[in-house]
């Protein structure tokens, strides 16, 4: 409840620095115990709110027709957060999703997923730079191990597939074609 009323006394401070004074804010509570506190008009979420789901994730962000639109910070009840683009309710645009485990993905989204050129930063250090489609690795990218190997090359659905360059940890170094994460050949 104190989390709601301050979250309810930001976004009244937020309305009326932000020069929209006389907006309508307002405090709903759904059937299933979710709560949107924030600003509201044409009788649907417009503007700046906090959305509480009944699981406990929470989101705080810009509202368009219903819709998160915008940017938002989505936090998980099991530590991952989001910070970024919103369209149409999905994730899409630049954006930053924080793991509980302490993995770290910068980088595109479209339509909910990674989806163009980001960073993945593992919990264990391990670094992918370069391309995804559809939530996985896929076309050129560089992965770095924790351990200090490098592969740079071609991926697909989510694995080395295709030309590509392997640079152990001693600095030998394997070129060739790479299938389903396998030296092919």
């Amino acid at each position: 409840m104190k989390l709601l009323a301050t979250a309810f006394l930001t976004l009244l401070r937020i309305g009326f620095a932000g020069g929209s004074y006389g907006q309508d804010i307002r405090t709903i509570t759904y059937s299933d115990g979710s709560v949107y506190v924030g600003e509201w008009k044409d009788d649907q979420r417009n503007g700046q709110g906090t959305y509480t789901d009944a699981n406990g994730d929470v989101y705080v962000g810009e509202y368009k027709d219903d819709q998160r639109n915008g940017q938002g910070t989505y936090t998980y009840a099991d530590g991952d957060v989001y910070v970024g683009e919103y369209k149409d309710d999905q994730r899409n645009g630049q954006g930053t999703f924080t793991f509980a485990n302490g993995a770290v993905y910068v980088g595109e989204y479209k339509d909910g997923q990674r989806n163009g050129l980001g960073t993945y930063t593992y919990a264990n250090g391990d670094v992918y730079v370069g391309e995804y489609k559809d939530d996985q690795r896929n076309g050129q990218g560089t992965f770095t191990g924790a351990d200090g190997c490098v592969y740079v090359g071609e991926y697909k659905d989510g694995k080395a597939n295709g030309q590509g360059t392997y640079t152990f940890a001693n600095g030998d170094v394997d070129v060739g074609e790479y299938k389903d994460g396998q030296r092919n050949g």
